[in-house]
């Protein structure tokens, strides 16, 4: 399977008082750990989705070999953020790993867990912790139209996975999933 890694970072983490793109934890940055994090879990090119402070952030990519997506209407929430990425992900991808940036503890091993629970264009995945629905999310490609056009404010494609049945991969026993929303 042809899998695409998609890192969403477009948000001004206004609880954060910074965008979350720009956050480094004096170790790395977040941009950089999520994008080893994508690669390390098997997704062979990674998209990031940028949209407050995008001209910072752009700094932070530097020699990572990424593909950039700037989502002009990032303030309307995760969704604009998410079919902005969709839209300019790799032709030949069959499935895209879809990830924020604002969960440091979510690791490689996490990635190739809800890797692992299926394949193919028509695959719906994600990770749950404690049984709680949470990311990464694994979007076959017969589906990125239909999240694209269902994505409302900050839900991203939460509807569209309830509606279509997605397939919880239990992962608590390897992070928490937790967003972080505070310095």
């Amino acid at each position: 399977m042809s899998l695409a890694g998609l890192l969403l970072a477009a948000g001004a983490g206004s609880r954060m008082g910074l965008p979350k793109a720009l956050v480094h934890d004096g170790e790395e940055s977040w941009l950089g750990r999520s994008v080893a994090v994508l690669r390390a879990g098997g997704c062979e090119e990674v998209s990031v989705v940028l949209g407050a402070a995008a001209d910072e952030a752009l700094g932070l990519l530097d020699g990572l070999g990424v593909d950039v997506v700037i989502a002009s209407d990032w303030a309307e929430g995760m969704a604009a953020s998410l079919r902005a990425g969709l839209g300019a992900l790799p032709d030949h991808a069959e499935a895209a790993v879809v990830l924020l940036v604002d969960l440091p503890d979510v690791t490689a091993e996490v990635v190739r867990r809800v890797v692992a629970a299926g394949g193919g264009a028509g695959v719906l995945a994600r990770a749950a912790y404690g049984g709680r629905p949470g990311h990464p999310v694994l979007l076959g490609r017969d589906h990125w139209a239909g999240v694209g056009a269902t994505a409302v404010g900050d839900h991203g494609a939460r509807g569209y996975l309830a509606a279509y049945g997605v397939r919880l991969v239990e992962c608590g026993d390897l992070a928490s999933g937790r967003d972080v929303d505070a310095r």
